[in-house]
């Protein structure tokens, strides 16, 4: 491919990058140029199969045709409308497309830019519901060990990852967490889901019973965690989770920004373990991670206890300058197209066995101590270096670089999530060449 751009700016120093290890990357840059389908290319030419849809969010793959002709055509014509008090037809087609591909009883979509903005949307408009309804001391949230909610103060506050929580000091008060699901002893080598854990849900009534119910607005909880190293829901689990949900009042909110729109094989995680919840944050896969959009969709029921008084009146005291984007909505719309046209929600189904037969061959493999899978994603659990954690699957991640494979590492777990077009020989490319960086390391 013929690249008419320079190959990197003279300084790398200006960008403080997001995630990542600024002194090792600025010393040896790793540059993207561009992509197409499965494959990034990069700045001295080479190709990159994409193990992780970039980050979980190229479902589709890369520069689809129909998306990127929706966004050239959108802004050309309408390039943005305000969402306050306003409104443009493409948004309101976005969101009865949603409404359409959602578990039943999601009736109601508000958009956001982000997975983060989505996650904070949804707390907020739990608490408000609540109050909506008189009972506004009900305002104590319930996240999850190890569960990754985005950046902004809500989201770190109800999730459950100690880095990312550590540094930034009093997060908000009034909230609790349930135990994580990995259990390692009991579950290792887990194909689907785990076998062992559905009693940890019941760790919610132990909550329930320290704070009362009619203090609590909601628990969130993604229904398989993905940042955090691919953690599955125990069979039973989320079933229990949304029992008890319902028996005390309390909103369930189901994180969708990475298991949403075709990752495990259906629309949304809620179909494929057949459990409703009460709101869904999104984002990622709306538009193909192109760009950045995000939506919280929820019930009528939760809708409803807003729409009371004058009707002149705002109801939600809530909402983003680039709410319902017109480029954005226009690039969601020509997403589901085309996840819809080229069936790739069956696809990641269909490809999912023959993904999960390739994972699991590297049982055995140096280093390695676990490996699950769900859908068309996967985790690859490493030994750590002694006295030295995460360095291990980082040093994976640097090599499986140089080989031509992009892999994602968290701590010294490796998590795979290639897009849903990836073909079997790209499947066994993918695996190949991470069993052989595997062998080589120290």
């Amino acid at each position: 491919m013929a690249l008419d751009r320079k190959p990197a700016p003279n300084d790398l120093d200006a960008f403080w990058m997001p995630f990542t290890a600024n002194r090792q990357f600025k010393k040896a840059p790793r540059m993207f140029v561009a992509a197409k389908d499965m494959h990034y290319t990069t700045a001295d030419g080479r190709e990159v199969l994409d193990g992780t849809a970039g980050l979980w969010c190229c479902n589709a793959g890369h520069c689809r045709p129909k998306i990127t002709e929706a966004i050239r055509k959108q802004a050309g014509e309408l390039d943005y409308a305000p969402a306050f008090q306003m409104g443009h037809p493409i948004a309101f087609e976005l969101a009865n497309r949603l409404i359409d591909i959602a578990p039943e009883g999601m009736e109601h979509v508000f958009y956001t830019n982000s997975g983060s903005e989505s996650v904070e949307t949804a707390l907020k408009i739990a608490i408000a519901y609540h109050r909506a309804r008189g009972e506004g001391q009900r305002t104590r949230l319930i996240g999850r060990e190890r569960g990754y909610h985005g950046v902004n103060f809500g989201g770190i506050s109800v999730g459950g990852i100690v880095s990312n929580r550590k540094h930034f000091g009093t997060l908000l008060a009034g909230v609790d967490h349930l135990p994580h699901t990995h259990l390692p002893d009991q579950n290792a080598y887990t194909r689907g889901q785990p076998e062992h854990g559905a009693n940890l849900a019941d760790e919610l009534e132990r909550i329930v019973a320290l704070h009362g119910a009619e203090t609590i607005a909601a628990v969130i909880v993604e229904p398989m965690a993905g940042s955090t190293g691919v953690l599955l829901p125990p069979k039973g689990y989320l079933e229990k989770l949304r029992a008890i949900t319902k028996k005390r009042g309390i909103l369930l909110i189901f994180d969708e920004v990475i298991t949403g729109f075709g990752r495990l094989g259906s629309a949304f995680a809620g179909q494929h373990f057949g459990v409703v919840p009460d709101m869904m944050t999104t984002a990622k896969g709306l538009t193909n991670g192109v760009i950045p959009m995000g939506a919280v969709m929820c019930s009528a029921e939760v809708h409803d206890a807003f729409m009371q008084g004058p009707e002149h009146m705002i109801e939600l005291f809530h909402g983003y300058t680039y709410s319902g984007n017109p480029i954005a909505s226009a690039a969601g719309i020509a997403t589901l197209d085309t996840y819809k046209e080229e069936g790739l929600f069956e696809r990641a189904a269909e490809l999912a066995p023959y993904w999960e037969e390739a994972l699991h061959s590297l049982k055995g493999t140096r280093h390695v101590i676990d490996i699950r899978n769900m859908g068309l994603i996967g985790a690859v659990e490493l030994a750590p270096i002694a006295g030295e954690p995460t360095k291990r699957a980082f040093n994976a991640f640097l090599k499986a670089y140089e080989k031509g494979i992009l892999i994602r590492t968290t701590g010294d777990i490796i998590a795979m999530s290639p897009p849903l077009i990836i073909e079997k020989p790209q499947i066994d490319q993918l695996i190949g060449t991470l069993k052989e960086v595997l062998e080589t390391l120290e």
